[in-house]
């Protein structure tokens, strides 16, 4: 398995590096054995905190070009700390700031622990909901993506991971939306014929997920999860250059 992170820093490790806290799903899905055909309903008790992933994984991505965790010093206080966030989420998502640049958060080990302590304020903080409806990638999906797009997206995912990149992607179907959702790729393993990329998932903060890349028909799946009903869909790189 090959992981790396953005230049200058540790490599990305998911229980330090990602937010403790979940983003919240509108509608709960139901997925029928047999045909894998899906029903919703709107999740009672309703969410507080949704339409917001790609906020969260560009957040992630921040927090990892920009800050740097130190957790001998003393924590902040409350206004401290929301000083602190806004400057690394004001950061341009797409390019690391050199070490002595970065914005210093004492008195913890990671995003994860720091989100542990402030998930109110780093929800409030990182982004609203309009930020993943208005995202530069959308115009794409109403544009076919062929499968030499895919191999290419995965063949350029491969080598970030290889070097020092944690890229942040963009997965949908289209026209028929059945899946408009952002994750975090930070590992790969290569074998039989496939690619396997670990990532980090916003509606699933417990544990990485895997989006798979198979060779053969240059293809991407993602596996099937209380959301997604697994199977075939688009991939696309975001917050790399001016169009995305």
């Amino acid at each position: 398995m090959i992981s790396a992170g953005a230049s200058g820093t540790h490599p990305f490790q998911f229980e330090r590096d990602t937010f403790a806290f979940a983003h919240q799903l509108v509608w709960q899905y139901r997925f029928e054995a047999s045909t894998g055909a899906m029903t919703a309903v709107r999740a009672s008790p309703p969410p507080t905190y949704y339409h917001r992933c790609f906020v969260m994984v560009r957040s992630v991505r921040q927090f990892r070009y920009h800050a740097q965790f130190e957790p001998n010093r003393p924590a902040p206080e409350a206004e401290r700390c929301r000083r602190l966030v806004r400057m690394i989420v004001s950061r341009n998502p797409r390019r690391a700031s050199a070490k002595p640049d970065r914005v210093v958060i004492p008195g913890y080990e990671g995003l994860r622990s720091f989100s542990e302590a402030w998930a109110p304020l780093l929800k409030t903080e990182c982004g609203g909901p309009w930020e993943s409806y208005f995202l530069r990638s959308h115009w794409r999906m109403v544009f076919p993506v062929w499968r030499r797009h895919e191999q290419r997206t995965a063949l350029r995912l491969e080598r970030l991971l290889r070097a020092d990149g944690t890229p942040v992607v963009h997965l949908f179907r289209f026209p028929h939306v059945t899946i408009n959702h952002g994750i975090l790729v930070f590992a790969v393993t290569a074998a039989n014929g496939e690619l396997r990329f670990r990532a980090y998932d916003p509606n699933i903060p417990a544990h990485p997920v895997e989006l798979i890349y198979r060779q053969a028909d240059r293809t991407f799946e993602f596996p099937r999860n209380h959301y997604w009903v697994g199977g075939r869909l688009h991939v696309v790189e975001i917050y790399r250059n001016w169009i995305y």
